[in-house]
């Protein structure tokens, strides 16, 4: 089993930057790949960004590239969010996920990013 905690999300200004951190506790992730995905008020889950188990490799939705990066800690079992530019279009609630099979897909309990004009 795995448990993911996500921190860092609030309201913030259009302009602004957060950084949001997901915790892993449980199994280890190390071996895994991670990525961040966003629920805007109204839309549908989106996928955003992942990383792959080593951090060599990034990628990134079209709406968010140049603007955030992914990054992880593995000693410390965590994966970040750097976000810069935030628009009010970024507003959403942020999930951090790993897939590991044969279970599949675990999530966190997302934390909510506000971004007001």
């Amino acid at each position: 089993q795995v448990q993911l905690e996500e921190s860092g999300g609030g309201p913030v200004q259009a302009g602004d930057s957060l950084r949001l951190s997901c915790l892993s506790t449980g199994r280890s992730v190390s071996t895994s790949a991670l990525g961040w995905f966003r629920q805007p008020p109204g839309k549908e889950h989106e996928f955003i960004t992942a990383i792959n188990f080593n951090g060599e490799n990034t990628y990134y939705a079209d709406s968010v590239k140049g603007r955030f990066t992914i990054s992880r800690d593995n000693a410390k079992n965590t994966v970040y969010l750097q976000m810069n530019s935030l628009q009010p279009e970024d507003t959403a609630v942020y999930h951090c996920n790993v897939n590991i099979p044969p279970r599949g897909d675990y999530w966190g309990q997302g934390t909510q990013v506000t971004v007001s004009s």
